[in-house]
């Protein structure tokens, strides 16, 4: 999902709103509420083991679609058939079977709309007669045949009851379902229609009916489409075929099937070349938008066949209007993969959309260095109406964005391929774990982008931490329940920054990125939770971590470290000194003290957190050598500390003190 916030700067929009509740805390510090032994002690089972990976017996359904649909671009619909071949490799019988109708969320009838505030909002649904009119349900179990007329829809979800249950362990169904939808101007955010002088631009998403996840967690989930909650989904493979007007340029997810019969000779050309080249190739120029000769066709419709395997989702856009280009990604096992983009000529210039296939092309090499390869054949980012939007292989970003503002929300995109595309986790809610983890490796890929031409950073920890203690609700939050106005925080910004904390405070780099890479590895392509997240982490750095799951995700704790005071050994500089520190509210982090001398020296001491288990106050011997001029805890701004007033001490203290 888009970039809600372009950086650290924004949070600081919330400071003064932040300041007044974050700095008034006056509930104190219990270790023995922080570092409760149990809280972080669910036992693993032969599903999802103790130490954070999948167990012997872990198992997740699959679900194959091959889909036809034909675009209108009069009527504005899209209208097809999907055929869905379902796996039962759970270990029970299942009756019915669910099936997500996202589509249905954009019914002016539908609880998107009707949980849409009066004054709308960037995922809601309003005034827009859409949703899916389902003209046929045949289902085939084994050599029996028929029409599931008993279906239920409801809302954005329909059970299919079948007539006899599926079989545990690999027994399979066939789901065939007519369709159509007219294309809203703006869903939600997550596709629509953008006119531009050349042709609408058509951004297509939740198309097809899609089947519910069944897992060993809860079984079928359910949780309605309402907006803000995005997708949890099956993997398996997609064929898909788009039957479009003749002078349309189609892109989607995964690899074209029939290039010779969509292209013409000297675009499959520039491909090809593109595929040889670091620099962006032009597959079609804006020049030649207007051109019908940049058609193998001049009159007609033609259909488009895409397939991409082992993905959880599709989506495609197609427009006359598209200037196209590409260029060569390079991944760390020496396979390539091809970085495009899509836009109208009025994106076409140095500052916009001309770049987009570069930046696509760093994020993709990044990601794929720093986490874990990327797996499909083609990244593609299109210009159109949606601000920004993810999908296997492919993502929406606004048209008119330029220079950073383009950068920042294709980085972002496509780290998503990572979070949730590749790591599928339950996005309907747990939005931290696809949102959370993404801004916090864009803090990295930003960083290492063209010698850090946008990274434009600014502050400390202590300036964003009345920001991020804002909320007065946790992270774990479904995000359909949390404010709007904290979505922002709660789901991108509080969580990325807990892992930066995370790795550069209490972890380091090292161990971080051994045991982050361990969980992607061990859960690419299936289905974790938060406790597999949290598990993963502590068996892969060697650290007990349930004191900052339980602050920093569960609960709306905060960080005030203090210098209390400071006295020498017997009276006398020279023997050293004794320097007393604080915790003062609920959350606990280690703490870095430097202490300057007034003979110029510093030093500084690095303390685990443990020092907090037994209270909150923590007395350590320096060996200074003469008076102390100043002692600061956290002298980098790296810890959430939202009371910074009190975390330096000065003065010459006397050798009678």
């Amino acid at each position: 999902m888009k970039k809600l916030l372009i950086g650290v700067a924004c949070l600081l929009s919330w400071q003064g709103m932040a300041q007044t509740s974050s700095t008034t805390s006056t509930a104190g510090y219990d270790p023995r509420v922080l570092f409760h032994p149990l809280f972080n002690m669910q036992p693993g089972n032969d599903y999802r083991t103790g130490s954070g990976a999948p167990g012997p017996r872990y198992w997740q359904n699959r679900a194959d679609y091959k889909i036809n649909v034909k675009l209108d671009d009069v009527a504005q619909t899209v209208t097809g058939e999907v055929e869905i071949t379902y796996k039962n490799n759970s270990p029970e019988s299942l009756n019915y079977v669910w099936l997500q109708l996202d589509q249905n969320a954009f019914s002016d009838s539908s609880r998107a709309a009707k949980t849409t505030p009066i004054q709308g909002g960037r995922f809601g649904n309003k005034d827009f007669a859409g949703g899916y009119g389902i003209t046929s349900v045949q289902v085939e179990q084994g050599a029996r045949k028929f029409t599931a007329a008993a279906n239920i829809t409801s809302d954005s979800r329909m059970q299919i009851k079948l007539t006899e249950p599926m079989k545990p362990g690999g027994d399979v169904v066939k789901i065939k379902i007519g369709y159509s939808f007219k294309i809203p101007e703006y869903g939600s955010d997550r596709m629509g229609q953008l006119k531009r002088k050349d042709g609408i631009i058509y951004e297509i998403a939740q198309w097809y009916p899609r089947m519910c996840v069944y897992d060993d967690i809860q079984g079928w989930n359910t949780l309605p489409y309402l907006g803000a909650g995005e997708f949890y989904l099956e993997y398996g493979d997609i064929e898909y075929a788009i039957d479009v007007p003749w002078d349309h340029i189609v892109v989607g997810s995964g690899e074209l099937m029939n290039p010779t019969e969509v292209l013409t000779a000297e675009q499959i050309k520039r491909l090809a070349q593109a595929k040889q080249s670091d620099q962006t190739v032009m597959i079609r120029s804006k020049e030649e938008v207007t051109n019908p000769s940049s058609r193998p066709k001049q009159s007609g419709r033609q259909v488009w066949r895409f397939k991409c395997v082992n993905t959880r989702d599709v989506a495609w856009a197609s427009s006359k209007a598209f200037v196209w280009d590409a260029a060569r990604i390079n991944l760390p096992s020496g396979k390539k993969s091809l970085a495009m983009s899509a836009y109208p000529a009025e994106s076409a210039t140095a500052d916009s959309w001309n770049r987009s296939t570069e930046y696509v092309k760093h994020s993709i090499e990044f990601y794929s260095g720093y986490v874990y390869e990327y797996s499909y054949p083609v990244a593609t980012n299109v210009a159109g109406i949606v601000g920004g939007m993810e999908y296997p292989g492919i993502v929406f970003c606004q048209h008119n964005s330029k220079k950073d503002g383009l950068f920042g929300v294709t980085d972002h995109e496509f780290g998503h391929n990572w979070f949730p595309m590749i790591v599928g986790n339950n996005e309907r809610k747990y939005a931290w774990m696809d949102e959370g983890f993404n801004t916090f490796i864009n803090f990295l890929s930003t960083a290492a982008f063209n010698k850090g031409e946008y990274n434009r950073e600014r502050g400390t920890m202590h300036d964003v931490a009345p920001a991020l203690y804002s909320p007065v609700e946790p992270i774990m939050t479904i995000p359909d329940v949390q404010a709007a106005r904290n979505l922002g925080i709660l789901a991108y910004y509080k969580p990325g920054m807990g892992l930066r904390i995370l790795r550069e405070s209490i972890l380091g780099p090292e161990r971080f990125d051994y045991a982050f890479k361990q969980y992607v590895a061990r859960w690419a392509f299936k289905h974790p939770t938060p406790h597999d997240f949290f598990r993963s982490m502590e068996n892969g750095a060697g650290e007990d971590l349930g004191w900052y799951w339980r602050g920093w995700f569960f609960e709306t704790w905060k960080l005030d470290q203090s210098v209390k005071g400071v006295k020498y050994t017997d009276s006398a500089p020279e023997k050293g000194s004794i320097i007393t520190i604080e915790n003062l509210d609920k959350l606990a982090m280690p703490a870095v003290v430097e202490i300057q001398e007034s003979n110029g020296k510093k030093t500084r001491v690095q303390l685990p957190v443990e020092i907090w288990q037994r209270g909150g106050t923590w007395s350590f011997q320096a060996n200074t050598t003469s008076t102390i001029s100043q002692v600061t805890i956290d002298p980098d701004g790296k810890l959430p500390d939202y009371n910074s007033k009190n975390n330096t001490w000065k003065g010459d203290v006397s050798p009678s003190n």
